[in-house]
């Protein structure tokens, strides 16, 4: 099958970079002839000449722009196959009114670690996809990480729990980092201390039947440093703070799709 990205940004650079390990054939476009041809050099793919010119030639699209240039790029062209699209805020709706509400449509939100093929993406479809394409939209998402199937509902939830917060744990991770500068340690010695422990964390919970809640409890000594700590967190509204970011992010998420409308 050939897949033609109109615009080959980070993450669908990331995205090609899993897609080249299956069978597929990949056609891009980008800002313009030049920038495509430059691109495909780079990554080793075929260029189209122009988004048209990429729409004649694919059997299906990935949009790789950004959500505010989807009434500029996308109102010139016509398009004749499945369209998968990663904008956030972007419905499957307005999307339909950008292209043809008649086309199968598709619907997913990767994150930043599709750059190392680990994404958690969620993906939804119109009610023009069938199971076979499906299927085949399955296989391009979990070339690049791990698929989740939502109902378009909940897509500002999984941005906000997948999407954006990868910059949350980070955050988490530096402020870990200036505490043990804080005590003594080098920055260095501080992120390499807190980011493995952060990563066997996660690989723990997932091996395990544990919930975070039973980890935590066996973690916690009667009277020891780490009850005293989790304490302190709560004191200042750790749980709290972290759901108001997911509640705010999900806000933000919903005014942007309203806005595109």
């Amino acid at each position: 099958m050939n897949i033609g990205f109109i615009g080959v940004g980070k993450m669908a650079s990331a995205i090609i970079t899993g897609l080249k390990q299956t069978e597929h054939q990949i056609i891009i476009s980008g800002s313009s002839p030049a920038r495509s041809q430059e691109i495909a050099r780079q990554l080793g793919l075929k260029a189209a000449q122009s988004h048209q010119d990429l729409i004649n030639q694919a059997d299906l699209i990935i949009l790789g722009i950004k959500p505010q240039m989807f009434n500029l790029v996308l109102s010139p062209l016509t398009f004749k196959q499945p369209i998968i699209s990663m904008a956030a805020g972007v419905t499957l709706d307005t999307l339909g009114e950008l292209t043809d509400d008649s086309l199968p449509l598709i619907r997913i939100m990767p994150n930043m670690n599709a750059q190392i093929l680990q994404s958690s993406t969620g993906i939804c479809y119109n009610s023009q996809v069938n199971d076979e394409l499906k299927t085949l939209a399955r296989e391009i998402t979990d070339s690049f990480g791990t698929t989740f199937e939502l109902d378009e509902k909940d897509f500002d939830t999984f941005t906000a729990l997948a999407g954006s917060s990868p910059a949350y744990i980070y955050l988490f991770i530096e402020a870990m980092a200036k505490a043990g500068v804080k005590n003594g340690l080098t920055k260095a010695q501080s992120l390499e201390i807190v980011t493995q422990t952060l990563m066997a964390s996660t690989q723990n919970l997932l091996a395990s039947e544990d919930s975070p809640h039973d980890l935590i409890d066996k973690i916690c000594s009667p009277g020891g440093t780490t009850i005293a700590g989790l304490l302190d967190l709560e004191k200042t509204g750790l749980t709290a703070s972290v759901v108001s970011a997911i509640d705010t992010t999900i806000t933000k998420a919903k005014q942007m799709a309203t806005q595109k409308k």
